[in-house]
């Protein structure tokens, strides 16, 4: 799946609150190593070298193009550092201090089964900390997967293998991490995003949920593909005066490691 970072990042004070909003209930008073799974396009990650002044940042990313934005804009620096690597594999320099994860992990299939090593990899007393959307029963995606298995186009994706995103609930990740030994505060938020703009639903899904699609079909399908997407989404989330409405809702999941109460 081929990430467009500008895309991304066209909503980034909507798309960064929920970052800040996990990263306030992350008590770690003066961290050495910290390393954020699936950075993106590195705004975020950098952001925790400011906080942090005095602790090596390492931001990891799955997708090229979001490790090569984050380099060219936020990286490069002795202490703030950015690189390739999919963290189902990935194994840290040293023992972590703080892990965080903002926004990743529902792209990551069977990611419950990895709270363990990613869990161990954390000092005892360290943190381990992430946020995933909670919203894939809403219109903007259930409307998505209609077109998708509609007549017109499950043929033509009938044979790719698309990636779809999956979370579990939030009292199955606190369950998980409680058995793992620690202690564990699990939350959930619905931010009521105003968009602001026309189709402003369809330009949100277009630096996420619609990737996997886009990156498979060709210019003039993935023009009617969006065409018919789009319709849906106008019916579903309408424009008004003051913009278009879209609940978001999140789960955040912060854990001290091997502190459990």
């Amino acid at each position: 799946m081929k990430w467009d970072p500008a895309e991304y990042l066209r909503f980034s004070g909507q798309r960064g609150r929920p970052f800040a909003d996990l990263m306030s209930r992350v008590d770690a008073a003066d961290p050495s190593y910290v390393v954020d799974l699936g950075c993106g396009p590195g705004n975020l990650t950098a952001t925790l070298a400011q906080r942090w002044p005095g602790a090596d940042i390492e931001g990891l990313d799955a997708s090229a193009e979001m490790i090569e934005r984050a380099q060219a804009e936020v990286g490069g620096t002795e202490r703030l550092r950015f690189a390739t690597a999919d963290l189902r594999d990935w194994s840290p320099r040293r023992e972590v201090d703080v892990l965080l994860s903002n926004a990743t992990f529902q792209w990551v299939p069977g990611h419950l089964d990895l709270l363990a090593s990613l869990t161990a990899t954390v000092r005892p007393g360290g943190w381990f900390a992430f946020q995933v959307p909670g919203n894939f029963g809403e219109p903007s995606h259930t409307e998505l997967a209609a077109v998708r298995s509609s007549d017109r186009w499950r043929p033509r994706l009938a044979d790719v293998e698309l990636a779809t995103p999956w979370v579990a609930e939030p009292e199955v990740y606190l369950e998980r991490l409680i058995a793992l030994g620690a202690d564990v505060d699990v939350w959930e938020t619905t931010y009521v995003q105003v968009l602001a703009g026309e189709d402003a639903v369809l330009r949100w899904m277009h630096g996420t949920a619609l990737r996997p699609v886009l990156s498979v079909l060709n210019d003039t399908e993935r023009a009617a593909f969006v065409e018919e997407y789009a319709a849906r989404l106008r019916a579903a989330y309408p424009q008004r005066d003051f913009g278009t409405v879209l609940p978001y809702r999140r789960i955040f999941v912060v854990a001290q490691i091997g502190v459990a109460q």
